[in-house]
């Protein structure tokens, strides 16, 4: 499969997932006589709630047969192991966090990203160590979907996104961009190795999966809706991101997709928060 027929069948697949997220958005309202229904549903904005319930099923069934048995077992490797894994996965993504910076005007966190990439893909050997948050630049994230609404478009309904998630118009479109920008995925589709871009976006699933891996437990022990609660954590969670926010002083929406554009990996609720 070379790299023109690669990006084709990129297209074609995420056609679809855009297409889920504009019909998602087709359910019917309640009664305009009822006030209080009305301004519920405004606040709420899950027009399409029972296909997205009906996802988040299918992406909570992935999760219990293949996610969660995965991290499971990373989870019992050497904590620095997982360290390492998780600081060169941020690294990778280190050029789509600074084409971000940039359309965002934020040249002071343009400059702290290239810096973090070039100290810890040298120094730190490939990012396997992150020299450079020990050098005073921390690390951020960010994506077109934050990009998106700094430049002011709306984010619309709320979608659960098979696979990836949690989500909205706004977001979809951020999650396909960033695919397409990122430099790496760009070179190896070149070069033959989409198994690489696919390999590397479960890696950040399971990472991440692990990562979040006692929060999840706790938040489903402890929601008498785990669907709804996911959806408040993740909305709150983008809106930190967006504002740049320290965090919350909430759980950030514990969400499984990672970060990775192409194949996060199954997860019950979205994206996974932000978490060096």
């Amino acid at each position: 499969m070379n790299a023109n027929t690669f990006r084709r069948a990129l297209v074609r697949w995420s056609a679809p997932l855009l297409v889920l997220v504009l019909v998602s958005g087709c359910a019917t309202g309640p009664d305009p006589s009822d006030a209080e229904a009305v301004a519920e549903f405004k606040e709420i904005n899950d027009i399409g709630e029972p296909t997205n319930r009906a996802i988040f099923g299918f992406n909570r069934f992935l999760d219990k047969v293949i996610l969660k048995p995965l991290a499971s077992g990373y989870r019992k490797l050497p904590d620095a192991v997982q360290r390492s894994v998780h600081n060169f996965l941020n690294n990778l993504r280190s050029p789509v966090i600074f084409f971000n910076d940039i359309l965002q005007g934020k040249p002071n966190r343009a400059g702290t990203t290239l810096a973090r990439f070039v100290i810890n893909s040298t120094i730190g050997v490939v990012g396997l160590g992150d020299v450079a948050d020990d050098m005073g630049f921390a690390f951020h994230n960010e994506d077109f979907g934050q990009t998106l609404a700094l430049w002011g478009l709306g984010d619309g309904p709320y979608v659960m996104l098979p696979i990836f998630g949690p989500s909205n118009p706004r977001d979809a479109i951020g999650l396909v961009a960033d695919f397409f920008a990122d430099p790496l995925n760009i070179w190896l589709g070149n070069i033959g190795y989409e198994a690489a871009i696919v390999a590397r976006g479960g890696l950040r699933g399971v990472d991440e999966r692990a990562r979040n891996f006692d929060a999840l437990e706790d938040l489903e022990r402890s929601s008498l809706d785990f669907y709804a609660a996911i959806r408040s954590l993740y909305r709150q969670r983008r809106t930190d991101q967006i504002s740049d926010g320290e965090g919350s002083a909430i759980l950030p929406a514990p969400t499984l997709g990672g970060e990775e554009p192409l194949f996060p990996a199954p997860a019950p609720g979205g994206e996974v928060s932000q978490m060096n």
